[in-house]
């Protein structure tokens, strides 16, 4: 059968036909502009980017069932464990642009990171952690340590001027020193002896941390008797709220006093410990946190921490 011819059409009056070498686009096709090409890997970015190999990528809504999670820790997570300062303050740094993540500086909230990128703050960061104070307080009788109680005064309304143990090279006090100061740690309303305030959330950290590996030291007098075997139990073997205690070390230093030694601070800890062994506590001070000593400072006064004291 003979081919038919084809039949050509003409474009209406006033319309160029188009060139065969352009030809409209045709949706969903691979002629689309092509994206900006990605950060080189080992930066970091706000969206999309890597750093050392993993992901780096902001908080975002929370991913379809089966999806994998996003690669790597959140930065202001990764600053805390590291003690660098506490999360609150990382995200403040962050989204000041006073954090830098292997040198590239980070601005975005919820980047995340491979664990092992080197993490460093801009001077001003490293200024305002220079400015957050820690004050080291002689905490007397019928003061609680944290959150005001009905009838009760909170330990903090003894920072005042009048109540400064000074030195000659002791900073003034000023106002702005109870912005934030908060107790990290325990020492309830019947015991006495060094309380820690501070602004510094990596002091904070460091005292009373999940991790925190630093020892209180404290007084304890008592009534009633104690053999061989609840002394065993004192230094090991107690549970309180059905929770085993950490070892401890505890030992007579008289007839009626001990030494208690502790790495972990649970609500009224040792008053309850030796309820457990048949002793009543008529008295407990604390007398050492870490390496920092109550020392000479006088029942009712505080001071500041001086730069040379670490816990």
């Amino acid at each position: 059968m003979a081919e038919r011819p084809r039949k050509t059409l003409t474009p209406p009056p006033g319309i160029r036909a188009a060139a065969s070498s352009a030809r409209p686009p045709v949706r969903g096709s691979m002629n689309r502009p092509k994206p900006a090409a990605t950060a080189a890997a080992g930066k970091v970015q706000p969206h999309a980017t890597t750093t050392r190999g993993s992901a780096v990528s902001p908080g975002s809504p929370p991913l379809p069932a089966g999806s994998a999670p996003p690669a790597g820790t959140r930065i202001s997570k990764l600053m805390a464990e590291r003690g660098l300062c506490s999360r609150r303050d990382a995200d403040a740094y962050i989204a000041r642009g006073w954090v830098f993540v292997d040198g590239q500086r980070v601005s975005e909230l919820g980047t995340r990171a491979d664990p092992g990128v080197v993490i460093t703050l801009d001077r001003q960061a490293q200024a305002n952690q220079q400015s957050r104070l820690t004050i080291l307080l002689h905490k007397p009788m019928g003061y609680v340590s944290g959150q005001p109680e009905p009838g009760f005064t909170p330990a903090v309304k003894l920072i005042q001027p009048d109540n400064q143990y000074r030195t000659p090279d002791t900073p003034v006090f000023h106002p702005a020193c109870l912005q934030g100061l908060a107790p990290a740690g325990r020492l309830d309303i019947d015991s006495t002896g060094l309380l820690v305030l501070t602004q510094d959330g990596r002091v904070a950290r460091e005292l009373i941390g999940e991790n925190s590996a630093i020892d209180k030291e404290y007084l304890v007098r008592v009534e009633g008797h104690l053999d061989a075997k609840g002394l065993a139990l004192l230094n090991h073997g107690l549970s309180l709220d059905d929770r085993k205690l950490k070892p401890a070390r505890v030992e007579w230093l008289n007839d009626d006093q001990l030494r208690f030694v502790l790495r972990e601070g649970r609500k009224r800890q040792i008053r309850r410990m030796c309820d457990l062994v048949g002793l009543r506590v008529i008295g407990l001070k604390r007398v050492r946190i870490g390496a920092l000593r109550l020392g000479d400072l006088p029942l009712g006064q505080w001071r500041f921490l001086r730069p040379s004291e670490k816990f």
